[in-house]
């Protein structure tokens, strides 16, 4: 399989026209802190569009993944509740409002957590591979694998290609967060690579460290079984555990604490446990050129900074020129000590030259950056040419997009703005009318029924 023509394709989550702010993710400081403001979901969905021209104008092939359908009635009729839509939506705002901000989350944005991609040059049978994410540690994420799945072979269609698994068991023991803990390194995307999967506990052995403040999403069993789906060789893989300290500083995933990209591992100094035999065996499983270990210490970037900015949940981009870039939110140049960092960092001589800002402070203050909003997927030409080419992101499609969130979307969006029937109306609308401008099917329960 020729290397030279595979590129990495970064497909981001469009935000949904439900975007609020209800605090649904205790770990995730940024989430509880802002709980109940009131939201923008034009603002955020077009902060994310916008995020992907610049990428494209860069010279990074982007593509497209739609949002889930919001408020997810189905699931609250499969927990009993009955009714009208209108009725039901209003009894549930009277009575049970926590459960209809659950219903209502847009959460699917951060597409990171949409799945685990391996790349045909890593598989036993040359296909891309993908697994949903079962997210069975917070029930409004939960309700999300089985449309993602549908996305995903709308988006892939080819057999001859692309592989789809169905996600783990929805079960504590294989929890599963998707490509936010799963980093790909290698030399160019087209050659075998080795993935980094961290977990942050055992399920089945008890007496191993965990955090003991804030849930470990990520098991050691779930990062086994996706390697073994898709076909991946031991010596090709790498496990490695993130710290159980970390995690209870409010680091939910690793990508809130590292990121990596080709042949640099970016982290900070408590993001791992054990991480010495770890970086040896990755670097052993590597070859021979070495890998860049870009090391941020506490002493220059507390992990409350890193936190409080999503320095590691940046994306590393290799530029057509060779080149890395981070693409990092405005809240990393507009702190004092992450600025400091990012300003020496491309004096160091590593890969990465440059830093670009973005604002994305939307996602932000719902508890994603910018790494958090895209899936990324290593395509040859052939692959490329066998994937919906309606989710790749040209200037026709950005217009259609931008149209399509300027007639659609609401400005702002409170608590109980949610349990108006007009929303699930429109949001409806807007994603039945998404689906045609994407050519991707009748992906959403509400298009089958």
């Amino acid at each position: 399989m020729g290397s030279v023509n595979t590129q990495e394709f970064n497909f981001d989550g469009l935000v949904g026209p439900t975007h609020n702010y209800a605090g649904l993710s205790p770990g995730n400081l940024l989430s509880s802190k802002h709980a109940r403001m009131v939201a923008h979901p034009k603002a955020a969905a077009l902060q994310g569009i916008a995020k992907m021209r610049h990428l494209a104008d860069l010279g990074i092939p982007q593509g497209v993944l739609p949002p889930q359908p919001r408020p997810a009635l189905r699931f609250l009729r499969e927990l009993g509740f009955a009714g009208e839509d209108v009725s039901l939506l209003q009894a549930l705002g009277e009575n049970e409002p926590g459960l209809l901000s659950a219903a209502c989350s847009a959460s699917s944005m951060w597409t990171a957590n949409a799945a685990t991609v391996s790349p045909s040059a890593d598989t036993a049978d040359g296909r891309v591979h993908f697994t949903p994410a079962n997210l069975t540690n917070k029930f409004h994420r939960s309700l999300e694998p089985q449309v993602t799945g549908n996305i995903l072979r709308g988006t892939f269609a080819n057999e001859k290609h692309f592989a789809h698994h169905q996600h783990l068991p929805d079960n504590e023991h294989f929890g599963d967060e998707g490509a936010a803990n799963h980093t790909r390194l290698c030399r160019n995307y087209g050659q075998a690579g080795v993935e980094l999967f961290v977990y942050g506990r055992h399920a089945f052995d008890t007496s191993k460290p965990a955090p003991k403040k804030y849930p470990a999403r990520q098991t050691l069993e779930a990062c086994q079984a996706v390697a073994r789906l898709h076909g991946l060789d031991d010596d090709g893989v790498v496990y490695m555990q993130q710290n159980p300290d970390v995690i209870d500083q409010g680091v939910f995933h690793n990508d809130v604490i590292a990121v990596g990209n080709q042949n640099v591992l970016f982290f900070h100094e408590q993001a791992f446990y054990q991480k010495d035999a770890g970086f040896k065996e990755l670097q052993a499983k590597f070859g021979s050129e070495p890998l860049h270990f870009i090391e941020v210490p506490t002493a220059e970037v507390s992990v409350q900074d890193a936190v409080k900015t999503y320095l590691f949940n940046t994306q590393i981009i290799t530029l057509p020129s060779g080149d890395m870039t981070i693409i990092a939110p405005t809240e990393c140049e507009e702190n004092e000590a992450v600025k400091r960092y990012l300003d020496k960092l491309v004096t160091l001589g590593t890969p990465i030259k440059s830093v670009n800002y973005f604002d994305v402070k939307q996602s932000m203050s719902n508890g994603g950056g910018p790494a958090c909003l895209r899936l990324r997927v290593a395509m040859n030409d052939q692959e490329l040419a066998a994937v919906n080419q309606n989710t790749l992101i040209n200037d026709t499609q950005f217009a259609r997009l931008n149209a399509w969130v300027d007639k659609h979307y609401r400005d702002e969006l409170g608590e109980d703005d949610l349990r108006d029937p007009q929303l699930l109306i429109e949001s409806r609308t807007a994603l039945d009318e998404l689906t045609q401008i994407l050519k991707i099917g009748s992906v959403y329960p509400f298009q089958q029924a």
